[in-house]
């Protein structure tokens, strides 16, 4: 059934959804920009993979620390104030990181970079749940996916290209200076809710009763939501599948392709940005066929299942540049993508009024896992080097690089099991009727 918003709605909710969309951009271009410049990041600050691992892995300690608080933000304070303050943080990170002369500083602004990054996509989501019908919620949660990997595929060969002719300081600090703009313009144009304008609410206008608020304090509610064991499946799944690619293609992939196969800087971000295009893909396929299919279990057992078999191809089969390259990497984002049904799942084993909270609790285990993959995969590497370096650069074999992908096909062995115990939901909410 399809229904008419009326024209001013309409405006606002895009204009509203643009802004967000603008920010989360950002925030995926910086999870996964420290693979194009992981060699000059090596070279500006003389360390080693661990520490690079560890480096990059900063924006993912703190951003994984902050998704309950975030959650909470989301189901307390809304979308608008959260943004806004992430946006000027994340904008005073970036800056910081891009004049950085340190490693010590350089950490601190990745840091920074996180923290304010990390309240964006549940700000976002919790958007959508109040902004949207929760008949479509999949397929806009596959769109805003979709949307958001812009900002990762322009952080693999776009980058690459900018890099030949700006120094990559200047490309964080310009894009600190944007994320500052756009806290100016959530203040302005952003609010938490259609009844905030005036406008009844989606379900009000869909002819639904409105849900019921929050009825106790928001602590309360946070116990409730971590003691919810259908929520847990989801965080044990993005931990696996999502956690590790963006752990693999963020960081490490560039220098394996480098290492192994001879690539340059440009020519390996090629196969970084094809496996980010199909993930962008990915999500809106599968938000999408979630929703037409009125199931969400069989979706995400689906995806797991492909991106282990993809993951167990990097370690057992014969690849290399090319094709074989080319078809593994588009697989591995492709199969990913199934994850962002599991926000959906999230929401509709949870009470609405704390989507926003079951959605954070669930992309805690996104960010853990990558958090701990990208330090994890350095120091195997490290276990095996023999002490060559390039340039200043450490230099890795394929032996090293095998027990990394060990680990990549671990955490997606995660994934598989704990795709068995999700909750059908049949895509509505089952904590309320109607």
């Amino acid at each position: 059934m399809s229904y008419t918003y009326p024209p001013r709605f309409q405006q606002t909710r895009w204009t509203i959804y643009s802004l967000l969309i603008l920010a989360y951009m950002l925030v995926f271009f910086h999870r996964m920009a420290p693979g194009v410049v992981a060699g000059d990041l090596s070279a500006a600050f003389g360390i080693s993979a661990a520490a690079l691992g560890s480096l990059a892995a900063m924006y993912y300690y703190i951003y994984t620390a902050m998704q309950i608080p975030a959650g909470v933000l989301a189901d307390t304070l809304g979308a608008r104030y959260a943004v806004m303050l992430g946006n000027l943080v994340a904008g005073v990170g970036s800056i910081t990181f891009g004049l950085a002369e340190t490693f010590a500083v350089a950490s601190t602004g990745r840091f920074l970079v996180g923290l304010g990054v990390s309240v964006v996509f549940v700000g976002l989501m919790k958007s959508n749940s109040v902004w949207f019908s929760e008949r479509n919620y999949g397929t806009i949660s596959g769109v805003t996916l979709l949307l958001g990997n812009l900002g990762a595929i322009a952080a693999t060969g776009p980058l690459a290209l900018v890099l030949v002719h700006y120094e990559w300081r200047s490309v964080f600090v310009a894009l600190g200076v944007v994320a500052i703009g756009l806290a100016l313009a959530s203040w302005w144009k952003v609010r938490n809710r259609p009844e905030d304008l005036g406008f009844p609410s989606v379900r009000e206008m869909e002819g639904l009763p409105a849900h019921a608020p929050r009825q106790q304090h928001w602590l309360r509610d946070l116990r409730d939501v971590i003691a919810h064991r259908r929520l847990w499946p989801g965080f044990v799944y993005d931990f696996g599948v999502t956690g590790s690619l963006f752990g693999f293609v963020g960081l490490w992939a560039i220098p394996l392709l480098r290492d192994v196969h001879g690539l340059s800087r440009g020519d390996a971000s090629g196969y970084t940005t094809a496996a980010m295009v199909a993930f962008a893909l990915g999500c809106l396929v599968a938000g999408s066929f979630s929703d037409r299919l009125g199931r969400r279990r069989p979706v995400l057992t689906g995806g797991a299942l492909a991106y282990a078999s993809i993951c167990a191809a990097f370690l057992f089969l014969p690849w290399g540049p090319g094709a074989s390259g080319y078809l593994l990497f588009t697989a591995l984002g492709l199969s990913a993508g199934c994850f962002v049904v599991a926000y959906a799942q999230a929401k509709e084993v949870t009470a609405p009024a704390l989507s926003g909270m079951a959605i954070a609790l669930v992309n805690t285990g996104l960010f853990l896992g990558a958090a701990l993959f990208q330090p994890l995969f350095g120091w195997v590497l490290d276990l095996g080097w023999d002490g060559q370096t390039v340039a200043g650069v450490p230099v890795y074999g394929l032996a090293d690089y095998r027990q990394g992908l060990l680990l990549l096909l671990g955490f997606a062995g995660l994934a598989v099991l704990a795709s068995l115990f999700f909750t059908e939901t049949r895509c509505r909410n089952i904590t309320v009727r109607g």
